[in-house]
């Protein structure tokens, strides 16, 4: 397993020893509880700089000595390395690119300089671990060009590729000024997993806009692909794509919900609500996540009915990230904004419309939360999937409750038959939404959570797990 960062980040404490925590992020817990079942070497970085790969080896050994269902193999990263190819590259680049916001990108080459030397820098510490016959599984756009770097390395492996975020349209990607270079890259894989038909569709079309010949054929598995090119290598001419979203650890997620610890939140939450109608909102803080968006919808709401007030309460949690990057300071700053805005304008004593809280939460309190909410507001602009809206409806043991849910996100295709879709840049028809919502008839709400719940039990992590690997052609 290959991704830009371990499931766990280390950072030296103020008398230089080390503490180690849990990493963030939708790619870490649906993989994580894939790697305890299945065993494994995972390959990332730990999250911190200019730290040596024997010192950073050492202390992830004992921390977790205990927990050895697999083993994590770091690769070390220098600040620099951080600077061009995670906060430029990956962040300034391909991030805003294949999420439709090309305008924000900054197309510094110096960027791809270094996207490219950390790409080696990983191929060249999994050519160190994996051993004849391992299947090499690289996660998400911050490792595009690790296959090709392994070829180079004389490490010839099946190896195959996730892409967790949205494939853009060809007329998009190919603003990049080395879109070709990252096709290259791509080729390299075996097998190319994506989130939805739609990216899927948009990866061929950019194949047809860079060769004169692609031939494709549907099998079980995906979409057959050869492409008549001389100038390819000849394991680039070949590969397979299919459509395979990603999922949660259902299981574990109930577990969660069911525990002491996350009941004991879930009354206390309850009697701090009383009988108000609580939706909640659980977003990294990111512009994908359409928050400014989403304040103004629920402005709409009570404006438009204002036998609301005092009644329903939206609940915002956000999750610190990427702080130091300028475009998610100024984020913040709008936010904030806006839940002031809103708030000055309704507060009544007694009630404040938007509850904002910018912090992390641990999986009990967060499974509580869910379950005291009546309604869950997911309104990203774009989005490769969006695990909180699978996360939200397994924790809903009680099973009832309502998913607002943009068409935009990766979950639409699997939920949003049950689930309330909307436009988030429409918010008139968002404010319109939540009001249905909150005036659903139980009976209802239970229908279309009981199906949704049902749809994620059948197809959980492991399930994704499994149905990648045959995809790919290496199931056990």
């Amino acid at each position: 397993m290959v991704s830009n960062r371990l499931p766990v980040s280390l950072e030296r404490t103020e008398d230089n020893d080390w503490r180690a925590h849990p990493a963030a992020g939708g790619l870490v817990s649906a993989l994580d509880p894939v790697m305890r079942r299945r065993g494994g070497v995972w390959v990332g970085w730990p999250g911190i700089a200019d730290e040596t790969t024997d010192t950073l080896r050492r202390v992830l050994d004992e921390r977790r000595h205990a927990e050895g269902d697999y083993r994590l193999e770091p690769v070390a990263l220098s600040a620099e390395d951080i600077a061009g190819f995670y906060e430029g590259f990956s962040n300034e680049v391909i991030w805003p690119l294949f999420h439709n916001r090309f305008t924000a990108c900054r197309f510094d080459p110096g960027y791809w300089q270094v996207y490219q030397r950390v790409n080696r820098e990983f191929a060249h510490r999994i050519s160190e671990v994996a051993h004849a016959g391992d299947f090499i599984w690289v996660h998400d756009y911050h490792l595009v060009n690790v296959a090709a770097a392994l070829r180079e390395l004389g490490v010839y492996n099946r190896s195959s590729f996730f892409q967790h975020i949205p494939f853009p349209t060809a007329d998009i990607f190919c603003n990049l000024p080395w879109w070709r270079e990252i096709v290259r890259g791509l080729l390299s894989y075996d097998f190319i997993g994506v989130q939805t038909v739609t990216d899927r569709s948009n990866f061929l079309d950019v194949l047809t806009t860079m060769f004169d010949r692609v031939e494709t054929e549907a099998s079980a598995s995906g979409i057959d692909i050869e492409i008549g090119d001389d100038g390819l290598a000849r394991h680039q001419r070949r590969l397979r794509i299919g459509t395979v979203p990603i999922s949660i650890d259902y299981a574990h997620i109930e577990k969660v919900a069911a525990s002491e610890e996350s009941l004991a939140c879930a009354a206390r939450f309850r009697e701090s609500w009383g009988d108000r109608t609580v939706v909640i909102g659980v977003d990294r803080l990111d512009y994908t996540k359409g928050l400014p968006e989403k304040f103004e919808a629920f402005r709409e709401l009570l404006r438009r009915h204002p036998e609301l007030r005092t009644h329903v309460t939206l609940q915002q949690h956000v999750v610190p990230s990427r702080q130091q990057v300028p475009e998610y300071i100024e984020q913040k700053q709008e936010i904030e904004r806006r839940v002031g805005e809103v708030n000055g304008e309704f507060t009544e004593p007694g009630w404040v419309p938007i509850h904002y809280i910018f912090h992390r939460m641990d999986q009990p309190e967060l499974m509580a939360h869910y379950q005291v909410a009546d309604i869950a507001l997911v309104t990203p602009l774009k989005d490769g999937m969006n695990l909180v809206a699978k996360e939200f409806c397994a924790a809903k043991r009680d099973g009832n409750g309502v998913l607002i849910l943009s068409e935009f996100a990766g979950a639409a295709a699997e939920l949003g038959e049950h689930a309330l879709l909307v436009n988030p840049h429409d918010v008139v028809s968002t404010a319109e939404c939540i009001h249905a919502a909150c005036r659903m008839p139980v009976a209802e709400r239970r229908r279309r959570m009981q199906a949704m719940r049902k749809i994620i039990r059948a197809h959980n992590a492991f399930d994704w797990v499994e149905e990648f690997l045959r995809a790919a052609g290496a199931a056990a």
